[in-house]
């Protein structure tokens, strides 16, 4: 007798409603556990010496498509690996904001706006920068003035004060030398217009959650977006703007596809105000924030949790740390999973090919997984200045493909188009206004069910090896 892996997930044991397992105890008596599994994807990692195990399942009793594994084998060893994430009170993160409150502001007045805004804060300050050439009329100060306050930061005590701190505002035009070479002074044809800069861009998508995003990203976002939640509708009134979370789950690697195991450690560092005591912060953290996101087949006994460990956590936002647009993107995409060419995405206009080039290519890796193509997948898209056609595209499989990657790649090219003018009208990425890019510079720019983040529509791919 070993230890059992047992592992369903797909197809027909969908169907699966229970699993039971007899086995002897520390004390050598026979013992039995019984696992209630729920939809979409079940894991159950038994470390116990089984003499019998059933399934229970509704009519009709289908049962193929599961498969066991032993830990022994090499490809189903388990290893940690940990995502992080900002709540929208970071500093980094608010100047994301204010960057993306900027874009829309111009594309919704004018959706041939290029912009390329950024903003910095510190102690009682806000100052925004860039480059933007627009038609729009917008009243920057008042931008981000409101950008502030709605986050939160209405009060020195806080860490920021919307309506009295410093405004800075240096914007000018963009420069005419990359004007002509990107869209000819917007005479160019939009498949004609090139990228916005040269670069590599990187879209990831796994099975391991209904999001096709890695579990270790969704929860330490979905922590951070809780925590925010519970701070504005007075359920954890102790809770300031800025904080930060961290998620560390065990995995398995089944021949290239990431399965979740458990979550092994969570941290979450939260700014608070100065009556709440440390029990009270860990207790709300738990009841809150804990209990609601992370769901229960995760946590068990030897989960870690590290609640406000240093302690105090009074000050924060730009009064605790400077902030600037576009240092966090990892917790923008993929939390440390699959890869990143480098390029931020917030205050950036659809020609800049750091943000369209990588909503693309995320459609593209979502809709191969989604499709049945592969259980996990990334895929590269690269540009120069100027040049509408990509220089070269990729695509990884990571063996998991059902067909070789180089006919992936190839249903890849015939059903995207790569070129930045025909993204920004295939995605829509011409419109703003009501908060439609604001949305995407909190709590990751993929993975999200919104309407507005179309990016993450899959898409039906041109091939006739795609499962039906």
């Amino acid at each position: 007798m070993l230890p059992l892996v047992v592992l369903a997930r797909g197809g027909p044991v969908k169907q699966i409603q229970r699993l039971n397992i007899e086995y002897t105890n520390e004390n050598g008596n026979e013992s039995r556990r019984n696992y209630n599994l729920t939809p979409p994807h079940w894991l159950v990692y038994i470390n116990l010496l089984c003499s019998s195990f059933s399934f229970v399942l509704p009519p009709p009793h289908l049962s193929n498509g599961i498969r066991y594994y032993q830990p022994s084998d090499r490809k189903m060893e388990s290893f940690l690996f940990t995502s992080e994430s900002v709540n929208e009170g970071h500093p980094d993160k608010l100047c994301d904001q204010i960057s993306d409150a900027i874009l829309d502001a111009c594309l919704e007045q004018d959706p041939e706006s290029k912009v390329a805004c950024e903003t910095c804060t510190k102690t009682n300050m806000v100052m925004v920068f860039g480059e933007i050439t627009t038609k729009a009329n917008v009243d920057y100060e008042k931008i981000v003035r409101k950008t502030c306050r709605e986050i939160g930061f209405i009060s020195d005590d806080v860490g920021l004060d919307a309506d009295n701190c410093k405004v800075l505002v240096n914007i000018e035009q963009q420069s005419p030398d990359i004007a002509q070479g990107v869209h000819g002074h917007l005479t160019k044809k939009p498949e004609d217009i090139g990228a916005g800069d040269q670069g590599h861009m990187f879209g990831y998508a796994t099975d391991e959650t209904p999001e096709l995003m890695p579990l270790s990203h969704v929860l330490a976002t979905k922590l951070g977006a809780k925590l925010t939640e519970v701070r504005k509708n007075g359920t954890c009134a102790w809770l300031r703007p800025d904080g930060k979370t961290q998620v560390t789950v065990e995995y398995l690697n089944e021949n290239g596809a990431m399965v979740p195991v458990r979550v092994h450690t969570v941290l979450i560092s939260t700014q608070h105000d100065e009556t709440v005591t440390n029990d009270e912060i860990a207790a709300d953290l738990k009841e809150h924030v804990i209990k609601p996101v992370i769901p229960e087949k995760y946590l068990d006994e030897k989960t870690i949790f590290h609640l406000n460990p240093s302690g105090r956590f009074v000050i924060g936002g730009p009064h605790g740390d400077a902030g600037l647009t576009g240092r966090k993107i990892i917790i923008d995409t993929y939390g440390g999973w699959g890869a990143h060419g480098g390029g931020a995405f917030s205050g950036k206009d659809p020609t800049k090919v750091d943000r369209s080039g990588a909503y693309i290519v995320r459609q593209a890796a979502k809709s191969i997984v989604a499709s049945g193509l592969a259980r996990r997948c990334i895929v590269q898209v690269s540009y120069a200045i100027g040049v509408p056609e990509p220089l070269s595209v990729f695509v990884d499989s990571y063996g998991t493909g059902k067909i070789p990657d180089k006919e992936i790649l190839e249903i890849v090219k015939e059903s995207f188009d790569f070129r930045p003018g025909m993204i920004s009208i295939n995605l829509d990425l011409k419109r703003g206004g009501n908060g439609r890019f604001l949305k995407t510079a909190a709590y990751g720019h993929f993975g999200r069910d919104d309407a507005d983040f179309t990016w993450e529509v899959v898409k039906p791919l041109k091939s006739n090896k795609v499962q039906a």
